[in-house]
């Protein structure tokens, strides 16, 4: 199979030469590995990746100076600046930073209005064509991030005071959350009309052990718009597959996500939820990217603990059939032993059909 025949099976339960697998890695994690391997991870372990591209902006196209919300950082060297004019504090622990919401001590309404979110209404479409073109030339999946919501909307206006709206004054949440519908919206059609395999959506909605709000609130405010999101794409390209990440325990919204058409779940974290659980609630209407636990196996596990997991998911999910792709649940933070990746990509490749 070529890759993106593999990641087209995987994502419709057909089966699969190889199960898929991937990761990825923070940058001393990344640059230790390469050093060990003598070359970059990515290209040596030969990854089931679909790669990323986005709408670009016109020439001479600037961002909002949103210096003016975070004066007090002014001169700061270890704070900077995002695109969507949230602030980041360095405290000097690799790539974690502490966020400062530009929005955090709005008092109106009015405020809220004239904030300078940033809009991609009328951005090219040229970059994104050229690349899921090349993708598939060559033979590769070609996958798209579109955007959070929830999580820029908080990160924007503030953790606290995001979920504080959203209960006493919903009219300033949702203004802001409709601002980054508009844009995921946007992304979403010119993906379906480039032709890309996978619309990757999400938002980090969950602590271990339930949502960070009641699942009625998710219905209410976050459903409506990533159902918007997914449709729009969907009236262009039906077969689209879209993928979608919650760290935590998601059991509560399962049947919602599939209802809106999420067809692959990242990450199931298994500390949280378990994955046979999960596919026995929802069956062949999800796909699984993960399963493999970044609190658990792959910094803590021995390696022989690694090959355990590896082989106890794939034959417990029938994987050669299709619908998992084994990753870890997030990025690989430093402390992983390197032996651990080498040991999970190594049995990950034993798992071949006898078919193939």
């Amino acid at each position: 199979m070529i890759k993106r025949e593999r990641f087209l099976a995987f994502a419709n339960f057909e089966p699969v030469d190889r199960v898929p697998r991937r990761a990825s890695y923070i940058d001393d994690l990344r640059q230790r590995l390469t050093e060990h391997l003598g070359q970059d991870p990515l290209t040596y372990f030969d990854m089931d990746e679909g790669g990323s591209a986005s709408l670009t902006p016109p020439d001479g196209f600037q961002f909002p100076d949103y210096s003016v919300y975070h004066q007090e950082f002014s001169g700061n060297p270890l704070f900077s600046i995002d695109g969507n004019g949230c602030g980041h504090l360095n405290h000097g622990f690799y790539h974690f930073t502490e966020y400062i919401s530009p929005l955090r001590n709005v008092e109106s309404f009015r405020e809220i209005e004239e904030y300078p979110f940033v809009s991609n209404e009328g951005w090219s479409d040229t970059e994104m064509r050229r690349f899921c073109d090349e993708r598939h030339a060559r033979g590769e999946s070609a996958w798209i991030f579109v955007g959070h919501m929830y999580e820029n909307a908080w990160q924007v206006r503030g953790y606290e005071e995001f979920l504080m709206d959203l209960l006493t004054q919903p009219d300033w949440a949702e203004y802001i959350l409709d601002r980054y519908c508009e844009n995921n919206t946007r992304m979403a059609i010119a993906a379906a009309k480039a032709g890309f395999d996978c619309i990757m959506t999400g938002d980090d909605v969950a602590n271990q052990n339930a949502l960070m709000f009641q699942p009625e609130l998710w219905r209410e405010v976050m459903k409506p718009r990533w159902a918007k999101v997914i449709a729009a794409a969907r009236a262009i390209k039906p077969d689209v597959h879209i993928w979608y990440h919650s760290d935590g325990n998601i059991w509560d919204i399962l049947d919602d996500l599939v209802e809106i058409g999420i067809t692959i779940l990242n990450p199931v974290q298994p500390e949280c939820m378990n994955p046979y659980e999960v596919r026995q609630r929802c069956g062949k209407n999800l796909a699984f990217d993960g399963c493999v636990g970044t609190q658990t196996t792959f910094p803590f596990g021995t390696t022989a603990e690694m090959r355990r997991v590896i082989r106890e998911l794939a034959e417990g999910l029938d994987a050669l059939n299709g619908g998992l792709m084994l990753s870890p649940t997030h990025v690989l933070e430093p402390e992983v032993p390197i032996a651990n990746i080498e040991a999970f990509f190594d049995e990950c490749d034993q798992l071949v059909s006898i078919r193939a």
